[in-house]
């Protein structure tokens, strides 16, 4: 097989089922991602949202006062519990606030991205204020790893609940509501937009749940920006934040509007990441049945099921186990470096979103795109931090067995 060409899903079913395989597969994609970094990976342009992330735990049981002298809760099922109990009472839950750092899905997935060396534009809410082109102090580190930042709106807050099973978070999305298409241009102008779209290769274009104008946004690139584009193919990445919240009508409007930029005379090729629950509400609103939707090769029929319907060029799916994803040429699984205590999982799934849109936009096919998602969020959640090129193609050309004890 030639590094970076796709293969078909008929092929890549018998590649997954085995371990020297998926190891096999894992090296082919260092291989394709450290030679793209050496001809120089193409530009991206991420947007538009912005969160000052504050990364909690929450207190169990106390054996002193000091910092570190706690018992966290372990699982949401246990915090779940504490606060049923407080039912027609009350009770205090203590929180001990581990880290503010940079977030919001746009600000993790360029920062990922920054830190492998893709000269990467931001666009989006992190301002010192709202009249202010400074950027904010908690994203000056993130800024750093950028090419350029154009800051357009302060960013909102995220309390962020993180549990050995998962995360909780707690979104005041306020200020964000300020980002749209007429912002974006007010502080940018359109004709700094099109040479900027134009380079990139890789368009991130994050966060529809929870920011209004994304929709708007998407609008604008396809009328007045893609257009005048003499570039005339590259990747969107779409992630969704949890439509959880967000109505059967919006989440329909949505995948009309992805039909739409799939079908426009502009050559972008959509994908769309979601995680498992994600996936499910999406599938239930097309009208395709979810309930036996679980990790594991199954799900790669499932990604295209949603693909088949929504009508985007590509779907990945990725749960904690792993990723699926499917394309016009066939489908895939990989069985992830699924690691029990993580350090960090806020902002997992961006890191995911990341690496599988960089193999993506650079020929990567289906399988290595996933072991690229897959390492770059292992690595992540490992270390806590996002990892430098040569961290992340090591970690590809050893990539350990899921739950392997380190």
């Amino acid at each position: 097989m030639i590094r970076g060409e796709p293969v078909s899903s008929n092929v890549e079913a018998g590649l997954n089922g085995a371990r020297d395989s998926r190891a096999a597969i894992a090296a082919s994609a260092a291989d394709l991602i450290n030679s793209a970094a050496h001809a120089g990976f193409g530009p991206a342009l991420v947007g538009f949202d912005g969160f000052v992330d504050y990364i909690l735990r929450m207190v169990d049981v106390r054996s002193g006062m000091g910092p570190g002298e706690y018992t966290p809760i372990r699982t949401i099922a246990e915090f779940s519990r504490r606060c049923a109990a407080a039912a027609g009472k009350s009770t205090n839950i203590e929180q001990v606030l581990l880290e503010e750092r940079f977030g919001g899905n746009g600000p993790l997935m360029a920062g990922a991205l920054g830190q492998l060396g893709v000269p990467v534009t931001f666009i989006g809410a992190v301002a010192r204020s709202d009249a202010s082109d400074d950027v904010h102090p908690v994203f000056v580190d993130f800024a750093r790893r950028c090419r350029e930042v154009v800051a357009i709106g302060e960013p909102s807050f995220t309390d962020a609940l993180e549990f050995d099973d998962g995360k909780l978070m707690f979104n005041n999305t306020r200020a964000v509501q300020a980002v749209t298409w007429e912002r974006v241009v007010a502080r940018v102008g359109i004709e700094p937009l099109v040479q900027i779209v134009d380079a990139s290769v890789l368009l991130g274009v994050v966060n529809w749940s929870l920011l209004g104008g994304v929709p708007g946004i998407w609008r604008g690139l396809m009328r007045d920006v893609l257009p005048r584009c003499v570039r005339r193919e590259r990747t969107m990445f779409v992630d969704l934040s949890d439509p959880a919240k967000r109505t059967d009508a919006d989440v329909l409007g949505l995948t009309q509007l992805l039909r739409e930029i799939e079908a426009c005379d502009m050559e972008v090729r959509v994908c769309l990441g979601l995680n498992l629950s994600e996936a499910q509400r999406i599938g239930r609103v097309v009208g395709l049945s979810s309930s036996d939707w679980c990790a594991g090769p199954g799900l790669a029929h499932a990604a295209a099921s949603l693909r088949e319907a929504i009508g985007t060029a590509c779907v990945t799916i990725h749960p904690r186990e792993g990723a699926a994803a499917a394309d016009a040429g066939g489908t895939a699984w990989f069985e992830g470096p699924f690691v029990q205590h993580p350090k960090i999982s806020i902002g997992a799934g961006d890191h995911y979103n990341a690496g599988f849109g960089l193999a993506r936009a650079h020929g990567a096919s289906l399988s290595q795109s996933l072991a690229c998602g897959v390492a770059l969020s292992g690595v992540y959640v490992r270390d806590g931090e996002s990892p430098t090129l040569e961290r992340l193609v090591g970690f590809l050309r050893a990539l350990p067995v899921p739950g392997a004890a380190e």
